[in-house]
C-alpha cells in the first residue's frame, strides 16, 4: 500500500477528478488497476479567496515497488508518497489467572462501554453498571428537563448511558498517538454502528449528539450479544478490599447501597461528574490527587461570521460550517483556550446537581444553527483552590457552579460581551440570540468567577479578536458556568493501569486519564488490554 499527501483539489469536485488526480501522480493509466480510501480529509484556507481540499489517500496497487522507485526518481514533495504498512488492531494474548467473578465496570461513558466490549469480545463476559438511565430514556428526561427545569439527579446531561458526551459535538478527533490501532478500531466500530463513513477520514470528524445517540444504543446491544450484561440506575455506592499479602485487595462492591456483588476486577470508568463516588472511593483509600483544569464561560456568535472569518465571503456559505481553535498566553502566566467548538450549535443546561448550575455545548449533526458558540476557558490548577485536598478542585467547581446558579436564578446567566468587560448586568441584547436548551435570564456572569478569572477571560477573548475579527465584539452572549471541562481528581494507576489496591483499574476521563469521546473510548481499551493480559477467558 501506498500513501500519498498534498493532493489538492477546488471545493465542488466530483470522486472522479480525485481519482484522475491520483492516476496522474502514479504516473497510472486508465486501464490500470487502482483501489484507493481517503485516509484524511481536510480543508485549506491559509490563502482566501484561493481555498481547497486537501487528500492523504491510501492506494493499492500492482507492481509496487516499482512505482515507488519511478516516483522517487520525479522527486516529489518529501513526504507526498510513501510505502505504508497499515496497522490493524490485535487484542493481547489471555493470561492464565483464573477469575472467580466477571470483571466489573462502573461507567457506560465511552471509556466503560468500549472496556466492556473488548472484554465481552473476547470472553470475559463483563457486569456493565451504570447509575443513568438507558439512552432512550435519558433522551427524553434531559429534554423535559429543559423544558420546565426539573433535574433527575441520576438521568440528566452528566448521567446515563453515553456519558457526557452523548450531549455534545459528538466530536471524534484526538491527539493521543495509536501505534496499535486503537483510534481505528473505534471509528470503525463507531460506523459499523451507524455513523457516517466519512468520519474514517475527516480531519476532525463529528457525529452529532442525534447520531451519537444511536449508535450508544447500537453499542450497547452488541455487548450483550457478545456475553456481556448492562445494569442501569444501579450506582456504585461501595468498595470492600481485605488485607492479603499482596497487600490491600478488592474482594466486592456495593450498588445503591444494598446490593453486594464479589468482584476480583473492578474498572472506574466514572466520567467527570461522579462526585459523590470520587468521595466515597477517597474515604474507602482509593489513592488519587487533585489536578489542574480549567473552567470559563460559553461564548456564542453568528455562524456567518465565523464562515466569512474562516473561508472568506465567497466561501462562506458553500463550505461546511466551520470551526476555529484559539489560544492566548497571558502575561499573568495563565492560559486562555478554547474548547469543545459547536459549529450550529447550542449551548445547553448541563447541570446534574440542585442548586448548581453548569453549561456546554452541542451540536446535531447537521450543524445547522444560527449561532457558533465555544467554551472559553481559562486555566486553574491546585494552588487556586483554596487548600490542598484531593478533592479541593470538586469544591471550586461546585463553588462556582452555585453561583452560576445564582446569578441566573437557577437559569443560564447570559450577558453581552460589552457588559462583561464593564462589569455591568445585561439588560438588553444586540444582534446575537441566545440558542440555548434550557431556560436562560440576562445577568452579570462575571460575579462567578474570582477577578484574576474574569479579568483573564476578558484579555483572552479580546486578543483572541486579532485571530477572527469580531470575535470580541459587544455583543457576543457570554453564559456560564463551564466548568466540567475535564475531571477535577486524578486517581493514581501503575503502568499495569492499576490502582495501589489490586483489583481496581481507574480508566477513562474521570480518572484524570483521557479528554474527551476518542480518547476516552481508547483508554477504555487499554484498560481492557489489561484485564485480558493478566486473566483468562471466563469461557476457559
Amino acid at each position: 500500500m501506498l500513501r500519498l499527501s498534498q493532493i489538492r483539489l477546488k471545493p465542488g469536485h466530483s470522486g472522479r477528478e480525485l481519482e484522475e488526480k491520483i492516476r496522474k501522480l502514479l504516473n497510472l493509466k486508465q486501464t490500470d488497476p487502482l483501489e484507493y480510501r481517503i485516509f484524511k480529509q481536510s480543508i485549506d484556507a491559509r490563502k482566501k479567496p484561493e481555498i481547497y481540499y486537501t487528500y492523504t489517500v491510501d492506494v493499492t496497487i500492482h507492481q509496487e515497488s516499482r512505482v515507488l522507485s519511478r516516483l522517487r526518481k520525479k522527486k516529489l514533495k518529501a513526504g507526498q508518497v510513501e510505502a505504508l504498512e497499515e496497522i490493524v488492531y490485535q487484542a493481547p494474548q489471555a493470561g492464565t489467572k483464573r477469575l472467580g467473578h466477571r470483571p466489573v465496570i462502573v461507567g457506560a461513558g465511552p471509556a466503560g462501554l468500549f472496556c466492556a466490549w473488548i472484554l465481552a469480545r473476547e470472553g470475559y463476559a463483563p457486569l456493565l453498571l451504570e447509575r443513568g438511565a438507558p439512552v432512550e430514556e435519558r433522551i427524553r428526561d434531559v429534554e423535559q428537563f429543559w423544558k420546565t427545569g426539573v433535574l433527575k439527579p441520576e438521568s440528566n446531561v452528566q448521567f446515563g448511558e453515553g456519558g457526557a458526551g452523548t450531549f455534545s459535538d459528538g466530536k471524534l478527533n484526538t491527539l493521543v498517538k495509536d501505534p496499535y490501532g486503537r483510534n481505528r478500531l473505534v471509528l470503525e466500530s463507531f460506523v459499523r454502528l451507524g455513523a457516517p463513513e466519512q468520519i474514517l477520514y475527516e480531519q476532525k470528524p463529528h457525529v452529532g449528539t442525534d447520531i451519537l445517540s444511536r449508535v450508544i444504543k447500537n453499542l450497547r446491544e452488541e455487548i450483550c450479544k457478545l456475553g456481556g450484561e448492562i445494569r442501569f440506575y444501579s450506582r456504585l455506592t461501595g468498595v470492600d478490599c481485605e488485607d492479603t499479602p499482596a497487600g490491600k485487595t478488592l474482594c466486592k462492591v456495593t450498588v445503591n447501597h444494598r446490593e453486594q456483588i464479589p468482584a476480583e476486577a473492578l474498572v472506574l470508568a466514572l466520567g467527570h461528574s461522579a462526585r459523590d463516588t470520587f468521595r466515597m472511593l477517597y474515604d474507602a483509600g482509593l489513592p488519587m490527587q487533585a489536578k489542574a483544569f480549567a473552567v470559563g464561560v460559553r461564548i456564542e456568535h453568528p455562524q456567518q461570521m465565523i464562515q466569512e472569518a474562516q473561508y472568506g465571503r465567497t466561501w462562506a456559505k458553500k463550505l461546511p460550517a466551520a470551526s476555529y481553535k484559539l489560544s492566548e498566553n497571558l502575561e499573568n502566566h495563565r492560559g486562555v483556550y478554547t474548547f469543545c467548538m459547536c459549529p450550529g450549535g447550542y449551548v445547553v443546561n448541563a447541570s446534574s446537581e440542585e442548586g448548581r448550575l453548569a453549561v456546554n455545548g452541542m451540536s446535531y449533526h447537521g450543524r445547522a444553527g444560527t449561532n457558533a458558540n465555544s467554551a472559553v476557558i481559562v486555566t486553574v490548577s491546585p494552588k487556586d483552590f483554596g487548600k490542598e485536598h484531593p478533592l479541593a478542585g470538586v469544591e471550586f467547581q461546585q463553588k462556582l457552579e452555585a453561583l452560576a446558579y445564582r446569578e441566573g436564578q437557577g437559569q443560564i446567566p447570559v450577558q453581552c460581551f460589552g457588559d462583561f468587560c464593564r462589569n455591568e448586568r445585561t439588560t438588553a441584547l444586540g444582534a446575537v440570540v441566545p440558542q440555548m436548551k434550557g431556560g436562560w435570564q440576562m445577568a452579570n456572569v462575571r460575579n462567578i468567577f474570582p477577578e484574576e478569572l474574569s479579568e483573564s477571560l476578558q484579555q483572552g477573548i479580546c486578543a483572541m479578536n486579532r485571530k477572527i475579527p469580531g470575535f470580541s465584539r459587544e455583543d457576543a452572549l457570554l453564559s456560564g458556568v463551564e466548568s466540567r471541562t475535564s475531571s477535577p481528581v486524578r486517581m493514581l494507576r501503575g503502568e499495569a493501569m492499576e490502582s495501589q489496591i489490586q483489583g481496581i483499574y481507574p480508566c477513562g476521563e474521570g480518572a484524570g486519564y483521557a479528554g474527551g469521546i476518542m480518547s476516552a473510548a481508547m483508554d477504555g481499551l487499554k484498560v481492557g488490554e489489561a484485564l485480558i493480559r493478566r486473566f483468562a477467558p471466563k469461557n476457559q
